[in-house]
C-alpha cells in the first residue's frame, strides 16, 4: 500500500505511473549529464486507461489548489507537444468532476510553427486575449519550454495564472562552474522567482520516495534517496 500521507489521487497516480512504465527505475543519463536512478516520461500515457489516470490527477490537483485560493484561471493551455493531450484530458476531467464550475472551461494549445493559411496563427482552441491562462505540462527541466509558452501566451494578450506539472523533481540546476556541491535553486524555483506565479505539481520526488517504499525495491529507494541528497534544490 502506498504511504497514507499521500492524497488518494496522488497515490493512485504514482501507482499508475509505475505500473504503466511511465516512471522507471534504473540508470538514466539526463540532458544535464547527471545519471538519475529514475526517469519519468509522460509521453507514455498513451492508453485510454493511463490518459484517464493522468487527467484525473491533474484535475484533482487543480481543484485542490483552486479551493485553497492558489489558482484562478479561465483557460487551460497545453504547450506543444506533450502538453496538448494533457490540456484536453485535464479540461475533460475538470468538467466531469466539477461541472458546476468547469463545464464551460476552454482549452488551447500552440503550434510549433505558425499556420499561414486557413485561420492562421500560432494558437489552436480558445482565444487567450484578456484571459487568465493556466499552463499544464509534464515536467520542468531547464524551464526553457515554459518560458517560450509564457511568451506566446503574453503575445496573444493572455495573462499567465500559473503552471501545473505532473512531477517536480526538486532538483537543483547544474552549476555554471560545474561544481554541483554548491546549493542552487531548481528550474521551478527560478520560474517562480522570475514570473511570480504559482507552480504546482501532482507529485514531487519526496512523494515518489515515500511511495516507493511500498511499491519498489529497497535498492531503488536507497539510490533515489542518495540522488535526492546529492542534487536537492535549495528552494
Amino acid at each position: 500500500m502506498v504511504n497514507q500521507t499521500l492524497a488518494p489521487y496522488k497515490a493512485d497516480f504514482l501507482r499508475a505511473s509505475i505500473e504503466g512504465g511511465i516512471l522507471k527505475f534504473g540508470s538514466f543519463e539526463l540532458k544535464s549529464k547527471r545519471i538519475s536512478p529514475y526517469f519519468f516520461n509522460a509521453g507514455n500515457f498513451y492508453t485510454g486507461k493511463l490518459l484517464r489516470e493522468i487527467g484525473v490527477a491533474f484535475a484533482k490537483t487543480i481543484i485542490d489548489a483552486h479551493k485553497s485560493g492558489v489558482l484562478e484561471f479561465d483557460i487551460i493551455f497545453g504547450p506543444a507537444y506533450k502538453g496538448i493531450p494533457l490540456a484536453t484530458a485535464t479540461t475533460d476531467k475538470l468538467a466531469q468532476l466539477k461541472p458546476e464550475t468547469y463545464d464551460q472551461l476552454c482549452y488551447s494549445f500552440d503550434r510549433k510553427e505558425a499556420k499561414d493559411h486557413g485561420e492562421g496563427g500560432n494558437i489552436v482552441g480558445a482565444p487567450l486575449k484578456g484571459k487568465r491562462v493556466l499552463i499544464v505540462d509534464d515536467v520542468v527541466t531547464a524551464g526553457t519550454a515554459k518560458r517560450e509558452a509564457i511568451d506566446k501566451i503574453r503575445r496573444e494578450g493572455g495573462i499567465v495564472a500559473g503552471i501545473v506539472v505532473a512531477l517536480d523533481r526538486q532538483e537543483k540546476l547544474p552549476a555554471a562552474d560545474g561544481d554541483d556541491s554548491k546549493p542552487n535553486s531548481s528550474a521551478i524555483g527560478e520560474l517562480r522567482k522570475e514570473y511570480g506565479i504559482p507552480i504546482i505539481s501532482i507529485l514531487t520526488l519526496d512523494d515518489i520516495i515515500e511511495g516507493l517504499k511500498a511499491l519498489g525495491s529497497a535498492d531503488d529507494v536507497k539510490r533515489t534517496e542518495e540522488y535526492r541528497a546529492k542534487y536537492r534544490a535549495s528552494d
